[in-house]
């Protein structure tokens, strides 16, 4: 870090709905995997702070769960993550996936945005999949405040691609602009502050996001019973995969076990990288009727009300 000139920090939310690249940004622009990254909505369900350091200062984006029309508990908490991110923060990022057209749950999200004090940057994301649709979300922020986008105050838009890395450089630079001289908030070294338990629980929900598809969507939790730490070269992982049907158990364990040994088999790899040792995964499947709207079980899980 520069001794001599003064450090800028802060904290910038990166909001949305979901499946708009927000992880997919988060993660490009602190160089590491610290969020989920699916074709499937609503795989984050927390918000994840990734960190990002150079000689200006640091500024922690916030990952939110993406805001969208929610009915049960887990639906609830994630919308009240998204929410509560905005507090303390220096400047939002709305990402909006430009290769869709506006949709309802883009119009709460930006009703939610419009009259907030600080910054905005309109992030108009995924411009590699040709951005056909830039002008409705234009139209959307006009049609909120009520005036031209070119006359807005602490508003700019910013055409990128999370994914290609596109004008990401030109993200950092803008958030930047805005962040007032402070000291660090976390370690020059540190990428993210997700719990250990977390990291398992994403890793392997991951898995079974890419595996399963659309068979068993968001009706799949992954809570972590145990992290042994290890003793000679290997750590032991006990995990428990909820689902809510007797059947979903059924896709989940597959065949003679093939589906869960896949699932196995691919969590463990990214584990042993992850943690740099040998890892053993004991991954049970459990059945639990309307987990979702279970507290116990969702603040067991780290969601906390």
């Amino acid at each position: 870090m520069n001794k001599e000139r003064p450090l800028h920090c802060g904290f910038a939310a990166i909001v949305g709905r979901p499946n708009s690249g927000k992880s997919t940004l988060v993660n490009n622009i602190v160089g590491e995997k610290i969020a989920i990254v699916s074709t499937v909505p609503q795989t984050t369900r927390n918000a994840i702070r990734g960190i990002y350091n150079d000689k200006r200062g640091q500024i922690v984006f916030i990952d939110t769960p993406g805001w969208h029309m929610g009915r049960d508990g887990l639906d609830k908490f994630m919308n009240k993550s998204c929410q509560n991110a905005l507090d303390g923060i220096d400047c939002v990022i709305h990402l909006a996936d430009t290769s869709k057209p506006v949709g309802e749950e883009e119009w709460m999200v930006v009703e939610r945005l419009k009259n907030i004090k600080v910054p905005v940057i309109l992030g108009l994301n995924k411009i590699d999949l040709k951005g056909e649709f830039v002008s409705q979300y234009i139209g959307l922020w006009e049609q909120a405040r009520g005036e031209k986008i070119t006359e807005m105050k602490n508003f700019m838009m910013l055409p990128l691609s999370g994914k290609e890395g596109t004008q990401v450089e030109k993200l950092i630079d803008l958030v930047f602009s805005f962040l007032p001289e402070a000291p660090l908030f976390y370690e020059p070294d540190t990428v993210c502050d997700i719990p250990r338990k977390q990291v398992v629980s994403d890793i392997i929900r991951e898995k079974l996001f890419f595996l399963m598809r659309e068979e068993i969507p968001h009706s799949i939790a992954v809570t972590v019973d145990e992290i042994r730490p290890a003793k000679g070269k290997t750590t032991r992982i006990t995990a428990t995969i909820l689902v809510e049907r007797d059947s979903q158990k059924e896709i989940v364990i597959g065949a003679k076990g093939a589906m869960i040994k896949k699932i196995g088999m691919m969590s463990r790899a990214e584990l042993e990288e992850l943690m740099e040792t040998k890892v053993f995964l004991d991954l049970l499947v459990k059945t639990q009727k309307n987990w979702r709207d279970d507290h116990y079980i969702l603040t067991d899980m780290g969601y906390s009300f």
